[in-house]
This record gives C-alpha cells, structure tokens and sequence, in this order.
C-alpha cells in the first residue's frame, strides 16, 4: 500500500505506432517491375523464335544452341557494378560461401534445362515447343506450394487452371500431325519428353530462387545488387555446365563449319548467335527481377500468357498453323493473366486498409 504522502502515479495509455516492414508498392504501380516484366516478353517471344531460325536454317548442336541461353551473363556486370556503386558497396563478394555454392547449383539446375529445351525445339515446331513449357506454370506452382509456401487465392488459382487448360487445349489439337517435315515420330516424342522435362526443372528451380532470394533481402541495404551478384553466379554454372557438354559433343570444332554451311550465311549465323545470347539474357533478369518484386509463381504465369504471343510470331514467321483451337487458347491465358493481376491488386488493396500496429504502454 502506498503511503499518502507520495502522490499516485497517472495511468496514462499512450498509443504509440511502429512502423510497418517496407514494402514493394503493388506490381502495377511499381515501374522496375513493369520494366523486369517486359524483359521477359523480350526474351520469352524472341528468344525461341531466334533458336528455332537456328535449327531450320541448317544448325544442329544442342550443347551450343543450350549455351546460347546463359552465356550473355557478361551482361550484368555494368548492371551490377553499377548498382553496387549506389549501395555503397566494397567487398568483392557479398553473398556468403553457403549461398555463392547454391547458386552455383541453380546454374547447373538452369543449364539442365536449357539443354532439354534445345533438344526439344530442334524437333518441335515453335508453337508446339512452347505449350509443352507452359507446363512450368503447373510444376512452378506446386513446387511454390511445396518450397516457399506460396499463398494461393481465388484469382491465383484461376489463372492457373485457365492458363493450363488453355495450354492442354493446344497440345491436344496437334500432338504429332505438325511433326516438322524430316523428323521421324520416335524422334517427335522424344522432344516431346524433352521439353516437358524441361518445364520440369524451371519449375523447380523458380522457387529454389525464390527462397535463396528471401534469405538475401535484408542482409544490408544492397538487396537488389545482392541478387543481381546471385543471378551472375547462376549464370557462371550454367554456362560452364554447357561448355562441358560442348567440349564432349565437340561443337566448338564444329562451329566454323557450321557457319560455313549455314542457310543465312556466315553473317547471318554469328549474327543470329549473338542475338540469341542477348535476348535470353534479357529473359533471366526478368525472371530474377519479377520474382524479387513478386514471385516465382508471377514469372511462371508471365511465361505462360507470352506463349499465345509466340504463337502468334510463329504463324508469321514460319508459317506454322493457327485454328480455333489456338484462338480459344489465346482467350484463356489473357483471361488468366487479367485474373492474377486482378488479384494482386485486390490483396494490395486489402493490405493497405489495415491500420498500424499499436503498442500500448502505462507511464
């Protein structure tokens, strides 16, 4: 009991706020993601456009035509040294030993992949080749599930069915009657098997980057430049990963030759390589960018809504069949690309009702 003399305490309740944890602002209001989306559609639509031109006019090294899809990491490093300068950023290396060894695994994971693709696109039309990878979505999805607990909404869920429907819509109309003219059936398959394979690995690998990402951001204030130091090493284990396989397939002494045999000339075939190395670079860092602002799960819906535009390059370019099938196709990746954004913008705008957090204190 208090003595009388000393006067009682005021109970005061103050309600102080704490700030909530930075965020992204929302995908549609935030320009750098806007700019690592279009970076996708670059390399998503050119990209296969330019390794099928490859296969018709007369190229067939798999290893090279793999390689083509890493090796433009040079790229980043003006990119990175310029971030980097920003951050304020000295140490030669700022991600730890035990990340620099998983991204290095990424990159082989990465290399897998981008050899079944290149096998698959050797004997698979363009528009065939990419439904086959729009499978992604579907591995890209439940590996999210599985890896990084991706949250699932309605609307989430719905571009998933619909961009995966429509994708089955599309095999179905021509598995094996738009086999290229040279390719045997057993040949067809086998790229068939390839490029699903193909999907298989991205879709794991999506998420793996998703979470090695998340362990990065916050460790300093250089987030973005740490990601962008992840994304070269993945590319150095790609890469090195396809120079194997070239060294043993013997394509760098088959390179001159080919050149010199090629149907756009040897201009043409040195120009077409180096294209192809700069438009898939585009395509990564937009991978790598839209899962840093988003996630693996918005790559792999992007990825998938590009297919209906490849489709349509590829009617022009080489002349390849569009029915009504692929229209129908076409309606539902659009539809399923509206239906996640719509979703993300809902969830931003539920986010931003909910009041700060409040403490509350007796003084």
């Amino acid at each position: 009991m208090e003595a009388e003399s000393s006067p009682a305490p005021l109970a005061m309740e103050v309600e102080t706020s704490t700030p909530a944890p930075q965020k992204q602002p929302p995908l549609h209001r935030n320009p750098l993601a806007i700019v690592n989306i279009v970076m996708i559609g670059i390399g998503a639509v050119a990209g296969p456009l330019i390794l099928r031109s490859y296969f018709v006019h007369g190229g067939s090294r798999k290893w090279l035509s793999s390689f083509l899809q890493t090796s433009g990491w040079p790229l980043l490093l003006p990119h990175l040294i310029f971030r980097r300068r920003k951050d304020g950023i000295s140490p030669l290396f700022l991600l730890p030993p035990r990340l620099l060894a998983v991204s290095a695994a990424l990159g082989v994971g990465i290399g897998l992949s981008d050899f079944l693709y290149a096998y698959g696109l050797a004997d698979l039309p363009v528009s065939t080749s990419s439904i086959l990878i729009s499978t992604q979505l579907v591995f890209t999805a439940f590996f999210a599930l599985v890896v990084v607990r991706q949250r699932f909404t309605a609307f989430s869920i719905n571009a998933v069915v619909l961009l995966t429907v429509g994708a089955a819509m599309l095999g179905m109309n021509g598995a094996g009657s738009d086999r290229p003219e040279g390719v045997s059936r057993a040949a067809y398959y086998v790229g068939f098997a390839m490029t699903i394979g193909s999907a298989a690995t991205y879709g794991l690998v999506l998420p793996l980057m998703e979470l090695s990402q998340a362990r990065l951001v916050g460790r300093s204030a250089g987030s973005y430049s740490l990601v962008l130091e992840m994304q070269v090493v993945i590319g150095i284990g790609a890469t090195a990963f396809c120079i194997i396989g070239m060294i043993v397939n013997k394509d760098f002494q088959a390179i001159p030759r080919e050149a010199q045999e090629f149907g756009l000339g040897q201009v043409g075939y040195y120009s077409l390589l180096v294209g192809a190395a700069i438009v898939f670079q585009f395509f990564f860092l937009g991978i790598i960018g839209s899962i840093f602002y988003g996630s693996a799960l918005l790559a792999g819906v992007i990825m998938t809504l590009l297919i209906s535009v490849t489709e349509m390059f590829a009617v022009i370019f080489f002349h390849e069949h569009f029915n009504g099938t692929k229209g129908v196709a076409l309606g539902l990746s659009l539809w399923g690309f509206v239906s996640y954004f719509y979703g993300e913008i809902q969830t931003n705008a539920k986010q931003s009702d909910i009041p700060p957090i409040t403490e509350h204190f007796v003084v």
